[in-house]
């Protein structure tokens, strides 16, 4: 039996953009019905690091990694991986991507990341609040380890390019790190963030979001397999339900291509899987997020636990994890905390939305304003979602967006 509902805005997706989304329309007296057939918030939001990274203004693709890209896809060790049976499929993505790793088209997306990045720590600050979750966020920066001095000294001239997108960065050497985190073992250096804000349980803020959210919105688990335009609004269906919208905000991540096509844009998008291990501990090894730079994976000390979360593994959504990047996850974490115990006391997988200029698809379809887009945050999702929040109540509002959206548009592709 098909079950038939209605309502004034439906959003697909009930990750951490979806509910940033539906939190602001049900502020401004907004009818919100979530789809979504999982668990609110326990996706990719769940299982990151935590980070509100105002600082990563830097694309996945730069000249740098466009030069080393054949090396890194060939070693399955690398902090970019690919799966190599699904290479035949992504192929366009990956011939996108190295397009926008030039030198041009990479410093303007950095320029367009870091115009959505500004404002991204006060606006998840009043979001806690409204939430009831302040206790959440930690305003002690984030950390970028070298170990060696030659490292340190490579990345000055990134850390010049950032500070010339208004990023706050100081390189340290290793003794001012020691007193920040007398737990490290000795390293050369680091690059110090001191705006970043850290999440140390983002399950725990997705929890309070979604309960937040479901006190005004109706939540109902189906999967939303098609959407289809009608003279009385749009009809979005999936096995055994339908549900008819006046306006529909696409947010379901790594799963919106196929919906996005449906409302008239053919978007790249593919799927990074990411991956977390975690350790339970009483007292926290460090306190605040910590990259290990050569390795590509951070080190973040959750309440509870040590979490180790990083890398980017291009491989789809159907393939099981593999127990090779888990494994390179905890020989990082290892190398720099050796008395870890070899096995983790968890392992995870998630999927992020990644869009090939590491730009999110923010705006109205090319169908009509009656879909409106928000997704293809690949490693911002978190952070970004407040500012998401705030672009689509505008469009759904027919407000000025209170900064420029044009390098978000889906009609750039």
């Amino acid at each position: 039996m098909t079950r038939h509902h209605t309502t004034e805005i439906a959003v697909i997706g009930a990750g951490v953009i979806g509910l940033a989304v539906a939190e602001r329309l049900l502020a401004e007296g907004r009818t919100v019905t979530l789809i979504d057939p999982g668990d609110p918030g326990m996706g990719a939001s769940y299982g990151n690091a935590g980070t509100i990274a105002d600082y990563a203004v830097a694309p996945v693709g730069t000249p740098d990694v466009l030069t080393a890209l054949p090396s890194l896809l060939l070693n399955r060790n690398s902090p970019l991986a690919i799966r190599h049976a699904g290479l035949p499929a992504l192929l366009p993505w990956l011939l996108r991507f190295a397009r926008q790793s030039l030198p041009g088209p990479a410093a303007r997306n950095a320029a367009a990341i870091a115009a959505l990045l500004k404002g991204a720590g006060p606006l998840w600050q009043d979001l806690a609040a409204r939430i009831g979750a302040t206790q959440i966020l930690h305003p002690r920066g984030c950390l970028y380890l070298y170990g060696s001095p030659a490292e340190a000294a490579r990345a000055e001239a990134e850390m010049a390019r950032r500070r010339a997108l208004g990023v706050s960065v100081r390189v340290i050497d290793g003794t001012e790190l020691a007193q920040l985190e007398p737990g490290l073992p000795p390293l050369a250096g680091a690059a110090f963030f001191p705006d970043a804000i850290f999440l140390d349980d983002p399950g725990a803020m997705m929890q309070a979001l979604a309960a937040k959210v479901l006190t005004g919105a109706e939540h109902l688990r189906f999967a939303a397999t098609a959407l289809s335009r009608g003279p009385d609004g749009v009809a979005v269906t999936g096995p055994g339900f339908q549900l008819k919208a006046r306006r529909v905000v696409l947010a379901a991540g790594a799963h919106s291509r196929a919906l996005a096509r449906m409302a008239g844009d053919a978007i790249p998008l593919d799927t990074e899987r990411g991956y977390h291990v975690e350790w339970d501990m009483q007292a926290p090894l460090l306190t605040r997020p910590s990259c290990v730079m050569a390795r590509g994976f951070y080190l973040c000390p959750m309440k509870g636990r040590l979490r180790a979360v990083g890398t980017v593994e291009l491989g789809g959504l159907t393939a099981p994890p593999s127990a090779h990047r888990i494994a390179k996850l905890v020989e990082g974490a290892r190398s720099v905390f050796p008395d870890l115990p070899a096995t983790p006391d968890r392992s995870w997988m998630g999927f992020r939305p990644s869009i090939p200029d590491s730009v999110p698809v923010i705006g109205a379809s090319r169908g009509g304003a009656d879909v409106i887009h928000a997704f293809g945050h690949g490693h911002l999702g978190v952070t970004l979602a407040p500012v998401t929040a705030g672009l689509v109540a505008d469009l759904l509002a027919g407000r000025t967006p209170g900064r420029s959206m044009d390098a978000c548009l889906p009609t750039r592709f």
